[in-house]
């Protein structure tokens, strides 16, 4: 894996109950970001190597950890789900893609269907900026 350019502070996660039932009560996340930029057809084989990390640090068929696997361009953020709906398109290896965020006018702004979570300034400020640490590549791609 390629150097971490960017780690968020530890961030509350409680926009949703959603994991309580798997994972318990107070969890929290952190969002990274590394120097290589992948190539969005890679994205899928991502997701699936990150659930085979869920489900080997998961103890008693219960995961400890959810990683969001996902990418930056110049237009968007792109999240990989393993969850269909009509917004997401099939990526191949039972995985979907869903642009979660456009950036128009400057900024990160959320869609109808974006979860709570990725839809706050606070996280939209974030994928800023992660996105202007890796203008300059994502400019000459």
């Amino acid at each position: 894996m390629d150097p971490c350019i960017y780690a968020s502070a530890v961030l509350p996660f409680n926009h949703t109950d959603y994991y309580t039932d798997e994972m318990g009560d107070g969890l929290k996340r952190q969002i990274f970001a590394f120097a290589k930029l992948i190539d969005p057809g890679e994205l899928s084989d991502l997701k699936q190597w990150s659930n085979l990390l869920e489900q080997d640090w998961s103890i008693d068929g219960k995961r400890r950890v959810n990683i969001d696997i996902g990418y930056i361009s110049l237009a968007k953020l792109v999240l990989a789900s393993t969850k269909d709906h009509s917004h997401r398109l099939y990526l191949g290896g039972g995985i979907y893609g869903e642009v979660t965020l456009r950036f128009v006018d400057g900024n990160f702004k959320p869609w109808q269907w974006t979860y709570p979570d990725y839809a706050s300034i606070e996280y939209r400020r974030i994928f800023e900026d992660i996105r202007k640490l890796h203008s300059k590549k994502l400019r000459i791609c």
